[in-house]
């Protein structure tokens, strides 16, 4: 463990390490975010040139062409802003009740809406395992290549995270808004704005997170039928392989 993390420092001081990393973790968000948009599209049923899904799909498209001829970080970190930005301006067109849940953009410290409120208490539980993950195979959390240093952020974690959030996280707030497993009252305003869920809302969503944990599927590097809960281990482990020499490069996970 000792000489992992000595790898990983070392790695983090190389520029074009850290951009090689964080051009797999982009990589990764990209793709699973542009898969989110292109299932949606698929059951809908159809789709026009129109169609802003469609348009944001086709985008996102363009700028994973662009992270391979990109090696520079802060313009790699340009192009995961303009991904995101064009991501969650169409978020709210997944939403089947906008009245009751509406959205628009994403907003963090406080949530301003429910589907942030769900959005950003799903992504700290994600957060935490994917921290554990990392921690459990020797990999300092806070030492990260995408994300800047910063004391008491757990940078790591949030790099290993964007590849993540569209499945554990998007995908588990959409379900439960769109199957009405969760409702407008299970939350409560503050004067500042800030939208918190209620307790039995809270519950609510740390059991869907288990049990959407336990669903399984093939990893795409591996090859073999996981469960959803094991790919934060799994890509914690790949990226320790890739730190230790024993893989030429880190595998994003592609969610298909």
């Amino acid at each position: 463990n000792v000489l992992l993390r000595r790898a990983q420092y070392r790695s983090a001081d190389d520029q074009a390490a850290s951009a090689d990393l964080a051009r797999g973790f982009l990589a990764g968000k990209l793709s699973n975010t542009r898969a989110v948009l292109r299932r949606a599209i698929r059951d809908a049923g159809s789709a026009n040139a129109s169609d802003p899904l469609l348009r944001a799909a086709d985008r996102l498209r363009l700028l994973i062409r662009k992270l391979a001829s990109t090696h520079d970080l802060d313009a790699l970190r340009g192009i995961e802003g303009e991904a995101g930005a064009r991501y969650f301006s169409v978020f709210h067109e997944l939403i089947r009740d906008p009245d009751s849940f509406p959205f628009r953009g994403r907003s963090k410290r406080p949530p301003l809406d429910r589907v942030n409120a769900m959005l950003s208490f799903v992504y700290s539980l994600l957060g935490h395992d994917v921290a554990s993950a990392l921690a459990g195979v020797g990999l300092d959390p806070a030492v990260g290549f995408l994300h800047r240093d910063r004391p008491g952020r757990e940078s790591l974690a949030l790099d290993l995270m964007e590849e993540l959030r569209p499945i554990l996280g998007d995908r588990l707030v959409l379900t439960l808004i769109n199957r009405q497993q969760v409702s407008a009252d299970g939350f409560r305003c503050t004067e500042t704005g800030a939208v918190w869920m209620g307790d039995d809302t809270r519950r609510t969503v740390i059991t869907a997170y288990q049990k959407r944990k336990k669903e399984e599927l093939t990893h795409p590097f591996l090859g073999e039928r996981v469960s959803m809960g094991l790919v934060p281990h799994l890509q914690a482990r790949l990226l320790a392989r890739h730190l230790r020499g024993d893989l030429d490069a880190y595998p994003p996970f592609f969610w298909k």
